[in-house]
């Protein structure tokens, strides 16, 4: 009852901040507010940072033909502009409005493309520009918008005629003036870093007096500091967040270089850090590991961010901040999230995987979590982030984490984590030849009183991972048969594995070439169940999981290994 009463509590506040919000922002879109977003029109464009997101000229083609393939959803308008329909699809309207797909048309490079562009700005500003509500102008939305705007002002004001140049940037400045107003009452997260980074960009690629840019870059300076974490991470914990927010601050201390401004230490620091924990995520084919949030990894898209990274050497091994270890020897590479959940105000994309891990070997991926489909039916999200669908141990097939998915909040919140574990100490054992460490959870001490420990070695030259997992009451009491005590040990196997079993209970998971690995276990029979692999980049594809189930007053610790037959001689991880 009480750990009921603490997340209800805690979801009744979480509502109360954001309506709070929502009607500051209500307020500040009226008539009385309205006014401080007039004023002066800048003269030009000073610059046009460069933007590190990869473009395809054929895109900006479909585009042209009035078939708008954003955000994982194809509309086609049968030549409306695209401003005027009303598509249910809420990520591809806030793609739409995000205008990143202008890159698309400055690859382009044609006089066509540039005229198309500045049509469909110009569609924009007369339908949405005076009016601010709806989609089109979230704060989040609203900055991805003013950077892509200023990214791709070239091909936009390509060919303008005044009448037109004048309204782009008077709407850029409206936008400006609005997201300045709006910043600071932002929810806590990646959007409102994104808002300070549009404004940096403003301030320095329009004219502004000094004082702007100090205001700025003073801004963002407080917002690196408190969303970046020592190891590089993000505070809500996503693997992709990393690479999206590279994705903007880099290009945004090349606008600072540019313009003969020093960008603030704590931009630099950020860049510094991010780009080793962007390598600490990433297995040796490139992909990022499917943990809170991630899904499909498109591989040129990190390439393109990780050319900027000087770091020479292998990727770090400890990221105690972020909650994340990793094992790498001889071409195989563990990755595991062992740490608490992040904070509520930035837990929508948060998972219920703690001491889940992910096994590669060289290029090919043998043990994984589901991930996410990110353009997927959102009502499949809660399966993708329970902790039945990651590689590690539920309890009575309950979720070591708790999210809302209340539909009176939604609309409001989405489905945040309002609770979990609150401590996971992790403590590694590497020594001569050998990566590991042991770390424990109490996500489900409250509930079924029951702690998780998870120890994970990788040695004989990165031939063998060796695990254990144990389950023991608070203060070592004894563990009674009452019931609440069944416990299912889950390895989620990657659908490019096959999986053979043989007459002694050993598993053999084989990739179709290189490396194949044998999994046993000296307590418990695996079985093989059917799985459903979320993140494949066609969408979600069928696989299989390795099952270990049993009760913990029958077993309360198993140790189970898995071992590479076929070495195919990868070289260290990079």
């Amino acid at each position: 009852m009480a750990l009921v009463a603490s997340s209800t509590t805690r979801l009744w506040t979480l509502v109360a901040k954001e309506f709070w919000r929502k009607t500051r922002r209500r307020l500040r879109a009226g008539p009385v507010y309205r006014w401080r977003y007039s004023g002066r029109t800048p003269e030009r464009v000073l610059i046009a940072p460069p933007d590190l997101r990869l473009a395809d000229p054929q895109i900006a083609l479909e585009i042209y033909y009035g078939r708008y393939p954003l955000s994982g959803h194809l509309v086609e308008t049968g030549g409306t502009s695209p401003f005027q329909l009303d598509v249910p699809n809420r990520g591809w309207q806030k793609s739409l409005h995000g205008f990143r797909w202008l890159r698309h048309m400055r690859a382009t490079g044609t006089e066509l493309a540039a005229a198309n562009a500045r049509a469909l700005v110009t569609d924009w500003i007369a339908m949405h520009g005076n009016q601010i509500s709806g989609i089109a102008w979230e704060p989040g939305t609203t900055a991805k918008r003013v950077i892509a705007w200023l990214q791709h002002s070239s091909v936009v004001l390509q060919g303008a005629e005044f009448p037109f140049y004048r309204a782009f940037l008077k709407s850029l400045a409206v936008q400006i003036r609005y997201l300045r107003s709006v910043a600071r009452e932002m929810p806590d997260g990646e959007a409102r870093l994104r808002a300070r980074i549009a404004l940096a960009f403003a301030a320095l690629s329009l004219p502004a007096p000094a004082s702007a840019l100090r205001s700025a870059t003073r801004n963002l300076a407080e917002e690196l500091e408190h969303q970046i974490l020592p190891d590089g991470g993000h505070i809500s914990r996503k693997p992709m967040a990393v690479l999206e927010l590279l994705a903007d601050l880099l290009p945004l201390r090349q606008t600072y270089a540019n313009q003969a401004e020093a960008p603030p230490a704590a931009l630099i620091g950020a860049i510094d850090r991010m780009l080793p924990a962007l390598r600490f995520f990433r297995h040796q084919d490139g992909s990022l590991a499917r943990f809170n949030g991630m899904g499909a990894t498109i591989h040129d898209r990190i390439a393109t961010i990780l050319r900027h990274d000087d770091t020479v050497g292998a990727p770090l091994l400890h990221a105690p901040h972020s909650g994340y270890e990793r094992l790498s020897m001889s071409g195989v590479t563990v990755i595991a999230d062992t740490g608490l959940p992040p904070p509520v105000d930035v837990s929508n994309a948060a998972h219920a995987g703690c001491l889940a891990f992910e096994l590669s070997s060289g290029r090919q991926h043998f043990i994984v979590n589901a991930g996410i489909d990110t353009y997927g039916a959102p009502e499949f999200r809660p399966l993708a982030r329970a902790t039945a669908a990651h590689s590690t141990a539920t309890i009575n097939d309950t979720s070591s984490a708790r999210f809302s998915h209340s539909l009176r909040v939604s609309d409001l919140l989405g489905s945040p984590l309002i609770g979990g574990p609150q401590h996971v100490p992790c403590k590694r054992l590497d020594q001569k030849g050998m990566q590991g460490f042991v770390a424990r959870h109490d996500g489900y001490a409250q509930q079924f009183g029951f702690l998780h420990e998870r120890e994970l070695k990788l040695g004989t030259n990165g031939n063998v991972l060796a695990g254990r997992d144990r389950f023991l009451r608070p203060g070592n009491a004894a563990i009674r048969n009452n019931g609440r005590d069944f416990v299912t040990v889950r390895f989620h196997v990657h659908p490019d594995i096959s999986l053979l079993q043989d007459d002694h209970d050993r598993l053999t998971l084989a990739a179709a070439q290189g490396d194949s690995w044998v999994f046993t276990c000296s307590e418990v029979v695996p079985e093989v169940e059917e799985s459903i692999y979320f993140a494949g980049l066609s969408g979600p594809r069928r696989s299989r999981q390795i099952v270990l189930a049993f009760k913990a007053s029958e077993i309360a610790e198993v140790h189970w290994q898995l071992t590479r037959t076929i070495i195919a001689g990868y070289p260290e991880n990079n």
